[in-house]
């Protein structure tokens, strides 16, 4: 198993998101991002997700609308101890130079310093967290672009 430190940066290909801060929850099963405006939509028979990654504030902000057919909606207990309806995407996350799948929940996170919170259910048989270290992988990717 490969350790992970308690923060870290990683990538989102099919969101178009590099060097997104994440933060390693061991009390999270489910990992999220921060997204707003989400809504499930209806049309033609089809239904959908559609969503803003990230907000204005944020400096990877692009203003863009995704629209996700693959969705599930689940309730998920957040931290404060109340239980909301979330959707949930699957993804890739781009992390120690591996593409991983992933299973993120759409929730509104402005007031969280980070925009992506790393779950049990994607750590479990992958990572030893060490609480004591931060950006490994985000390192790692530096040494080999600049080995590169």
């Amino acid at each position: 198993m490969i350790t992970i430190g308690r923060i870290d940066k990683a990538d989102f290909p099919e969101l178009n998101l590099q060097n997104i801060k994440v933060k390693v929850d061991t009390g999270a099963y489910t990992s999220s991002i921060h997204c707003h405006d989400v809504k499930e939509v209806e049309s033609e028979g089809e239904k959908y997700i559609e969503f803003e990654i990230l907000d204005p504030s944020h400096p990877e902000y692009e203003n863009k609308v995704y629209k996700v057919k693959g969705y599930k909606e689940k309730a998920i207990k957040s931290s404060n101890g109340t239980t909301e309806q979330r959707f949930i995407i699957k993804t890739i996350i781009a992390i120690f130079n591996e593409k991983l799948p992933i299973e993120l929940s759409l929730s509104e996170r402005s007031d969280m310093k980070f925009p992506v919170l790393i779950g049990r259910k994607f750590l479990n048989n992958r990572f030893i967290v060490d609480t004591s270290l931060t950006n490994i992988s985000f390192k790692l990717k530096m040494k080999k672009n600049k080995n590169s």
